[in-house]
C-alpha cells in the first residue's frame, strides 16, 4: 500500500524514494509485524482464555499435562494477522508471487485455525481428522504450484523447462527436469514443511525461532534471485519478482518476534496448528518460488529432522513393534532423557542456525 501511493512521488519528494527500496520495506515490514504482534498480544489472550483451553494429550510426556494446562493455543492468530497486515501495507501488492504466497499463508492459517476451534470449542484435542487436513492443505498448495509455474514460465530469459524443474545445490546449471511431476513434487514440499514445522511445535519457543532463522535465510536468497547483479554473481537463474518475498519473509521475522514475546518459556500462548501450518507453508511455498526447493531440506533440516523421527518411530512400531526413540517427534526423547525444557530449546535453536549457515554456502559454493 505504502509502495502503490508514495513511490510514484519520489522525484517530487525525495524522501519518497526509499519506498522504491526493497531493503527498506522488509525493514519495515519487520517493525511494523513486530509492533502489531505485541499490541494485539495481550487483548487476544485474554479472549482467547474465555473461550476455554484444548485439552494436553495424554500421550505426550507427564510433565506437560500439569505444566502446560490451561495455557490457551491458536496463538499463531496473533503472527498471521501481524504478517498479512504488515505485508498488505509494505509490499508490492502487484507483485504475483507476493500474493501466491500469501494464498498460501492464509489458505493453510485457516486449515489450521479451524482445527484449533474444533480443539477448544469440542474440549478435544483430535480437532479436524489427518486425512481431511492434508486433503485441504493439497488442494491449497496445488493452486499455488499451478499459479508459480505459470509465472516462473513467463520469467523472462528463463531457460527452457526451468519451471517445472529442481535446481541441484552446488552446482551452476544442473536441473532436473520433473516436467508435469513438479507439480506433485510442489506440493509435497509445501504441505511437507508445514506439516515439520507443525510437528516441532511442542516445546515453548522451539519452533517459531527456527522458523525466523529460515525466513531470514530466505529472505535472502528471495534477494539474491530476484536481483540481476546480485543473481548474476553467484550463478542463479535471475526471477524478476521473485525479490518481493523478501519483505513477506521481513514480515515473518518481526511478527514471530512480536508472538516469541509471549511465548518464550513459561508460555503464556501456544501458536497451535493456526501458526505452524501457515509459517511451514509459507516457507515452503517461498522455496517453490525461488526455486530452492532442496536447500530448504538444508535450513530447514531441524524441521526435517523433527518429521524424519515420527515416521521413522511409526515405522518401527508397525513393522517391528519397537520404538527407536523414548517419544517422538524427537525433541520429546530428550525430555525422556532427562534434558531440561529450555536446555532442548536452546540447542535445537543452535542447530537452525547452523544449518542455515550451510544452506545459504549452497549459493557462493558452485
Amino acid at each position: 500500500m505504502f509502495y502503490e501511493f508514495l513511490a510514484p512521488f519520489s522525484e517530487q519528494f525525495q524522501l519518497f524514494n526509499v519506498f522504491n527500496y526493497l531493503t527498506f520495506r522488509t525493514g519495515g515490514a519487520l517493525m511494523t509485524a513486530f509492533v502489531i504482534a505485541v499490541i494485539m498480544g495481550e487483548p487476544f489472550i485474554r479472549w482467547l482464555k474465555t473461550k476455554g483451553t484444548q485439552p494436553i494429550r495424554d500421550d505426550g510426556p507427564e510433565s506437560h499435562i500439569v505444566a502446560k494446562a490451561g495455557t490457551p493455543t491458536m496463538g499463531g492468530f496473533i503472527i498471521l494477522a501481524a504478517l498479512i497486515a504488515s505485508v498488505l501495507l509494505w509490499g508490492d501488492l502487484s507483485n504475483q508471487y507476493l500474493w501466491v504466497v500469501l494464498f498460501v499463508t492464509a489458505g493453510f492459517g485457516g486449515i489450521g485455525f479451524i482445527d484449533d476451534w474444533r480443539k477448544v470449542t469440542e474440549k478435544s484435542h483430535r480437532g479436524l481428522s489427518g486425512k481431511g487436513k492434508l486433503v485441504l492443505q493439497f488442494a491449497v498448495a496445488l493452486i499455488a504450484v499451478v499459479w508459480m509455474v505459470q509465472l516462473l514460465s513467463n520469467a523472462p530469459d528463463a531457460p527452457d523447462g526451468f519451471a517445472t524443474s529442481v535446481a541441484v545445490p552446488f552446482f551452476k546449471d544442473v536441473f532436473i527436469p520433473l516436467s508435469f511431476a513438479f507439480f506433485l513434487f510442489g506440493m509435497v514440499v509445501i504441505v511437507g514443511a508445514s506439516n515439520a514445522v507443525n510437528l516441532t511445535d511442542g516445546l515453548d519457543g522451539l519452533a517459531i525461532v527456527p522458523v525466523m532463522i529460515a525466513a531470514g535465510a530466505f529472505g535472502l536468497i528471495a534477494y539474491f534471485v530476484g536481483n540481476s547483479v546480485y543473481a548474476g554473481y553467484l550463478f542463479l537463474n535471475f526471477t524478476p519478482g521473485t525479490g518481493e518475498l523478501a519483505v513477506i519473509c521481513g514480515a515473518m521475522i518481526g511478527a514471530g518476534l512480536g508472538f516469541l514475546w509471549f511465548n518464550a518459556p513459561p508460555a503464556m500462548v501456544f501458536m497451535g496448528d493456526t501458526g505452524s501450518l501457515s509459517l511451514g507453508g509459507a516457507i515452503g511455498a517461498i522455496a517453490v518460488a525461488v526455486k530452492h526447493e532442496i536447500v530448504l531440506v538444508i535450513i530447514g533440516g531441524l524441521f526435517v529432522l523433527e518429521a524424519v523421527s515420527v515416521m521413522v518411530q511409526v515405522a518401527s512400531f508397525k513393522l517391528f513393534g519397537k520404538r527407536v526413540f523414548k517419544m517422538a517427534p524427537i525433541h520429546h526423547h530428550f525430555e525422556k532423557l532427562g534434558w531440561a525444557e529450555p536446555t532442548i530449546v536452546i540447542r535445537f535453536w543452535i542447530i537452525a542456525f547452523v544449518l542455515a549457515l550451510i544452506g545459504l554456502s549452497t549459493l557462493k559454493l558452485r
